[in-house]
């Protein structure tokens, strides 16, 4: 096995077209947009011989709370080659990296879990990325995703149909993130959590746009946004990937935010995607998680879960531990 360097877009995205469990953040424009953000980046390709069998964004993560080298939803395809995890630790190395985080997409079983064990890695104090999500496989009909949703949501997005005074807006233009962002900044209040600048949103967009991967939705009811969404389109798969509603108006009331949801769906059947990703929701045992009334919203929809093996950390130095019980107490603040 041979580890190197992969500079070329179309053999990265090509690899990727024939990988059924991927999440956009696997894409060659995802690694862009982390350039954009001034990150450095390594898009490390696993070769067995002169085939590419394995592939790993990985992203020099500068922080107070440490340096660190991270993998975001990697790595993809081979999945036991040490010959990465050389790489990888020289990386760290050069770049005086604390520890090494993977946030995969492998499922939870034991035999993956086993693999990190194997390898040296300890569970994560803190998640980079949902480790549980809810996806929709969208083959089905129109007539049959909406049988298969919760009467509740079915009905709400009916009724925004035959509502004249609501109206959802599918928008590529960068300027209409200001709308979005607005929004955001409300929905964040609200959760509490902190919110993407939106110099940040806009390097997503400027990166994903040119390959007409993004889409922003504007939820207007009477004329005003009230609810927005910002999706992406890639490789067969749609992603709600930010969301924002106005908290003064309430969803079953005024379901704007369902038709939007339901509108992006329908985006994504038309661009041949066959499965559409929510994102993270709550575990089911938590019923105050700041999570758990979006969850609702998103599981309405129909669909299954998706539980990730813990994100992983590989310790390299003694100044870890600092970063370890920062993160810790930062995940019980946010009652995660």
């Amino acid at each position: 096995m041979q580890v190197r360097e992969v500079t070329n877009k179309d053999i990265w995205e090509d690899f990727l077209l024939n990988i059924q469990e991927k999440t956009f953040l696997d894409s060659w424009n995802w690694g862009e947009f982390q350039k954009k953000q001034g990150e450095k980046i390594w898009r490390l390709g696993i070769y067995d011989d002169q085939e590419l069998i394995g592939i790993a964004l990985v992203i020099k993560i500068k922080a107070k709370r440490g340096t660190f080298l991270f993998v975001p939803h990697g790595p993809i395809g081979e999945k036991e080659s040490g010959s990465l995890l050389v790489r990888l630790k020289e990386i760290a190395k050069q770049e005086k990296a604390g520890f090494i985080r993977i946030a995969s997409i492998w499922e939870r079983n034991k035999e993956n879990i086993k693999i990190f064990k194997d390898l040296g890695f300890k569970n994560a104090p803190t998640h980079m990325h949902p480790e549980l999500t809810w996806e929709l496989d969208i083959t089905l009909s129109e007539e049959d995703l909406l049988k298969n949703m919760r009467k509740t949501t079915r009905y709400l997005i009916k009724q925004a149909i035959k509502n004249n005074e609501i109206e959802v807006i599918k928008s590529q233009n960068i300027n209409d993130l200001k709308d979005f962002d607005k929004i955001y900044k409300d929905t964040a209040t609200r959760h509490r959590f902190t919110p993407f600048s939106i110099d940040y949103l806009k390097d997503q967009f400027s990166c994903f746009s040119p390959d007409d991967q993004i889409v922003i939705y504007l939820g207007k009811y009477k004329g005003k946004v009230i609810s927005s969404a910002v999706m992406v389109y890639w490789q067969g798969i749609g992603f709600y990937h930010h969301g924002a509603s106005l908290s003064k108006y309430n969803n079953n009331k005024v379901p704007v935010s369902y038709l939007m949801q339901w509108e992006a769906i329908r985006e994504a059947k038309a661009r041949g995607c066959n499965k559409y990703n929510f994102w993270g929701i709550a575990p089911d045992n938590k019923k105050k998680h700041p999570w758990a009334g979006l969850s609702l919203f998103k599981m309405g929809f129909g669909g299954y879960t998706k539980e990730y093996v813990r994100t992983q950390d590989l310790v390299l130095s003694p100044s870890y531990y600092l970063t370890y019980i920062i993160e810790k107490i930062r995940k019980l603040k946010r009652r995660l």
